[in-house]
């Protein structure tokens, strides 16, 4: 996750941001802006000290029509409808959240505590993420075969193959070494930013026994 910035709006570096309006993803996205703005100490109300945060659409409009200096993104996808929109790299400031400290885990597998009890389930578990991330692997040593497999299943028939190619190409630099277990550094950073809004913060302990790595475990023997 991102926020891609024009350069034309002078938008450097954070310190830039004052005044700015900002394009924020909503339905838990803007944790991590929230939390990214706490840490700089910047207010959201739209004051001359602090930015106007515009409710954006999983679109990239804002950008392209001027309604926002900067919008959230994703390395896989809006930001190539950026470039695709005919703006080119050279033309933008991109700030990855990750390089910000504040990133959040996002999409995860999740199973019920008293599940994991049972060897039985623990093992279709296992089964199944080894299953699924041998098909990441072969779909990030296979782009053009992927993208193929979702046009033929795109019932609106509004993806294009480009499109799809390159984002898988883009997944392929997220896997790691795809075994599917759980980055602890990663959750840990997920912790401290639902943790850090200041007097309105999304998470108000740490979690207990929230994360396991049974099934992972079970899935590399």
């Amino acid at each position: 996750m991102m926020l891609t910035c024009l350069k034309e709006t002078g938008v450097e570096g954070p310190e830039d941001f004052p005044g700015r309006t900002l394009g924020v993803w909503f339905f838990g996205n803007e944790y991590p802006f929230l939390s990214w703005m706490s840490k700089l100490g910047l207010p959201t109300d739209g004051s001359d000290k602090g930015v106007t945060v515009l409710k954006q659409g999983f679109n990239v409009d804002p950008l392209i029509q001027k309604q926002a200096d900067c919008i959230s993104t994703m390395t896989y996808n809006e930001y190539w409808q950026v470039i695709d929109a005919g703006i080119t790299e050279d033309q933008i400031k991109v700030f990855k959240y990750e390089d910000q400290g504040v990133a959040t885990l996002e999409d995860g597998l999740y199973v019920l505590e008293d599940n994991l009890k049972d060897p039985a389930f623990v093992d279709k578990m296992a089964r199944f993420v080894s299953a699924s991330m041998k098909g990441w692997e072969y779909a990030k040593a296979n782009p053009e075969e992927a993208a193929n497999i979702i046009l033929e299943n795109d019932a609106t028939g509004a993806q294009t193959e480009k499109h799809q190619i390159r984002m898988m190409k883009e997944i392929g630099k997220l896997l790691g070494d795809a075994s599917g277990k759980l980055d602890e550094a990663a959750y840990q950073r997920t912790v401290d930013s639902l943790l850090s809004g200041g007097s309105d913060p999304v998470i108000t302990k740490k979690p207990e026994g929230a994360w396991t790595h049974v099934v992972t475990d079970k899935a590399s023997m």
